[in-house]
């Protein structure tokens, strides 16, 4: 397969998950009408374990479950547990546009958490793209022209936390077992939704049942496609494929939700998305980054049930497709 091929090929296999990934969302959001964050990530992530437990007892290793950096992981799972109910929580909330706006933040984020934690040394070019960026999420947000909702801090604090739990994969996932790195996360969504879910439940149809089947279903699908994508292409072509989902959050927005895109958040997300793009671009020189923060989150950070893509792939024993 020749090279244009490849890439051709896995831009397409990536466009294609992260429209499953945008449609995952509007069942979220859907849902997010009648029930609250903590029971959509509960049973959403129980019914992800059946395939989740089939890949962890793959591992035939003679080794334990105890983590080699407790710290990071108790950090890591508390991270994944804060992003996916304040994700869930903006999704149902805020209009698409502006949730993936928000969310695109995340490699300035990533670039800014890698200088202290991964030792990082970003220069001028990245420096002003993430300070720009930065000035996209005001224009999306203007303070003190429109009124902040919950929703809006809450898919900032979901970007901040889910930025975090990357850096820390990145920090310690040569040391730890991969299914060190899937289950931590998992055990503390369950658990902590668990505890949560008398306070909050609301009586569910079948329907609703099988529509959170579906978040389950969509995301474990979007994660192989993704995981094809880095296998037949090279990062730095699959990672800016991940910014199609404003244009699904348009389509899924006005037809489904009555939804419009403003001008501040098309300019802002303009703006966000330039900045995001450029950062991948300078990360895959490899005489700028030898860390590769951004590329190597590749996909999205948990959302309650299904582990990150980088952390499926290490379990899985697949390389990605090397730059």
């Amino acid at each position: 397969m020749t090279t244009s091929h490849s890439n051709l090929k896995g831009a397409a296999l990536s466009l294609a998950a992260f429209g499953i990934y945008a449609t995952h969302d509007v069942v979220v959001k859907y849902l997010g009408g009648s029930f609250s964050a903590v029971q959509i990530i509960f049973f959403s992530g129980l019914l992800s374990f059946p395939i989740l437990s089939v890949m962890l007892l793959g591992d035939r290793r003679d080794e334990n479950l105890v983590p080699r950096h407790p710290w990071w992981s108790l950090l890591r799972a508390g991270s994944a547990v804060i992003s996916g109910v304040l994700g869930f929580y903006a999704f149902s909330k805020l209009p698409l546009a502006q949730c993936y706006a928000i969310f695109f933040s995340m490699p300035l984020l990533i670039t800014l958490m890698a200088i202290p934690m991964l030792g990082e040394k970003v220069g001028l070019r990245r420096g002003v793209a993430v300070i720009v960026g930065l000035l996209g999420v005001l224009v999306v947000l203007r303070p003190g022209q429109a009124d902040l909702e919950l929703g809006h801090l809450a898919a900032l604090a979901a970007a901040v936390t889910a930025a975090l739990g990357s850096v820390i994969v990145r920090k310690i996932g040569k040391d730890e077992r991969s299914a060190v790195l899937m289950l931590y996360p998992m055990l503390g969504n369950v658990l902590a939704m668990g505890a949560a879910l008398p306070f909050v439940y609301q009586p569910m149809q079948i329907t609703d049942l099988g529509l959170m089947g579906i978040i389950a279903l969509f995301s474990f699908l979007a994660g192989l496609l993704v995981i094809k994508a880095y296998r037949t292409a090279p990062a730095i072509i699959v990672a800016p494929m991940q910014y199609s989902q404003i244009l699904w959050a348009a389509l899924y927005g006005t037809l489904l939700f009555d939804e419009t895109i403003d001008r501040f958040t098309a300019i802002g997300s303009a703006i966000i998305i330039a900045s995001g793009i450029y950062i991948v671009l300078r990360e895959g020189t490899p005489s700028v980054s030898g860390n590769r923060p951004v590329l190597s989150t590749k996909g999205r950070p948990e959302n309650g049930g299904m582990p990150r893509v980088s952390v499926m792939m290490q379990r899985m024993g697949i390389p990605e497709r090397q730059d």
